[in-house]
């Protein structure tokens, strides 16, 4: 990730210009209820970080301000986790990759999760001597860093194939994400997970071969990658403005789904990602219309249950669960956002 400054997006840049979604592409959702009482905050804070399939929550800006949120911030998250940022109440929802909020769950951290968005997101390249997961017993991996999502997804695709991850594998890590590609890129590494846009360009570069596909690919692509997250305090305090930022979330991610070129121009002009083709291909290759069908508890469910084999995690899953999760204004939005 490029290092820089939180960034607020006003809303007369959101109205503004032909590369951005017009007025008439949000107003055209359901109204929001008059009867509905108004949040019991008028701040939004979320976590900024430029990854292409954070989308939906940049998107969101304009219906944040229509569901009552006058006060909007992005936080800066690329030296700081997003995981982090929300369980010290720096930032009060957000969306966030779940390999990496599995660990923070599990460290007690007061973070709930409270919707799926998509799948996908990474992709799993190795080299001439690794052709499948079971391949990589005895071979290196680069992550970006040990306990980053990335290892932590990789642990669990090794777990699922009966490869304990703490002992049959070499890991190597960079201090980010692109020192991790370089080094599977310069021949260090057997294999990388890449996060989009990495996939993109290694295909461009005609380097390595995809081994799995989280979007594509079984049981991968049945999960989530993506999922809400919420201050644990905020969430309880703000129900009315949890449920009112979620719908915002959701209601962008159909937009994804069904514009997704209109979304990749949006997110050239707000310079999370300055290439058009690549915004566009990595929007496509997502399924934003996933939150209304898969449940995410079996997301969380599943990947725990690796990681609580390996010894990764001490927390079973189901107490996992019951601590770090509340479904129920997915619920309710799911049978107001019918399509």
């Amino acid at each position: 990730m490029n290092k820089s400054g939180p960034t607020i997006f006003d809303r007369r840049r959101f109205l503004s210009g032909t590369t951005a979604l017009s007025a008439a592409s949000i107003l055209g959702w359901p109204k929001i209820s008059r009867a509905e009482p108004p949040p019991e905050t008028k701040k939004l804070r979320l976590v900024h970080a430029p990854a292409i399939c954070l989308a939906p929550q940049y998107l969101a800006e304009e219906l944040f301000r229509l569901e009552g949120f006058s006060e909007i911030e992005y936080v800066d998250g690329q030296n700081i986790p997003g995981p982090q940022l929300i369980a010290d109440g720096k930032a009060d929802i957000s969306m966030w990759e779940t390999p990496s909020l599995i660990p923070a769950l599990d460290q007690q951290k007061p973070i709930t999760l409270l919707a799926g968005v998509h799948a996908g997101c990474y992709e799993l390249f190795g080299n001439d001597r690794v052709h499948a997961i079971r391949d990589l017993k005895g071979k290196t991996v680069a992550v970006f860093a040990l306990g980053g999502g990335d290892h932590i997804l990789v642990s669990s695709m090794l777990a699922y194939v009966g490869i304990d991850p703490n002992k049959h594998v070499r890991w190597i890590s960079g201090n980010s994400l692109s020192e991790a590609m370089r080094l599977f890129v310069d021949g260090k590494a057997d294999a990388f997970l890449g996060f989009a846009p990495q996939p993109q360009e290694l295909r461009l570069r005609k380097i390595g071969h995809v081994i799995v596909n989280t979007a594509q690919d079984k049981p991968w692509s049945q999960y989530f990658c993506c999922q809400v997250m919420g201050n644990r305090d905020w969430v309880r305090k703000n129900p009315i403005g949890t449920k009112r930022a979620l719908r915002a979330i959701l209601k962008s991610a159909d937009i994804c789904a069904s514009d997704p070129q209109r979304v990749a121009r949006y997110l050239k002009e707000k310079g999370i990602e300055s290439r058009y083709e690549i915004a566009l291909d990595v929007l496509q290759s997502l399924p934003y219309a996933r939150w209304r069908d898969s449940n995410p508890e079996d997301t969380l469910r599943f990947h725990a249950l690796r990681l609580h084999e390996v010894g990764m995690i001490k927390t079973h899953p189901n107490k996992l669960i019951a601590q770090g999760t509340d479904w129920r204004f997915l619920n309710e939005l799911k049978k107001e956002l019918k399509a």
